[in-house]
């Protein structure tokens, strides 16, 4: 299903660049990761950690990210 790896990144990396620069991956709005996905992720990791957080919103599954954030 999902990486270890990449949960630990989803909670705890943050986004580089903006209106929401500076939140942790799985911090962002719903909306707004909807608004990548019609108009593209982008390319590399940080797109395909946006995938994955969309998923685990979608599925209301984030409180599996909880444990995994570091202060």
């Amino acid at each position: 299903m999902f990486e270890k790896e990449d949960l630990m990144k989803i909670a705890n990396h943050r986004m580089p660049f903006g209106k929401y620069s500076g939140r942790r991956l799985i911090d962002l709005p719903e909306a707004y990761l909807l608004w990548f996905r019609e108009r593209d992720f982008p390319t590399g990791k940080l797109g395909e950690l946006m995938q994955v957080c969309l998923e685990i919103k979608i599925n209301g599954q984030e409180s599996l990210i909880d444990p995994l954030r570091t202060h």
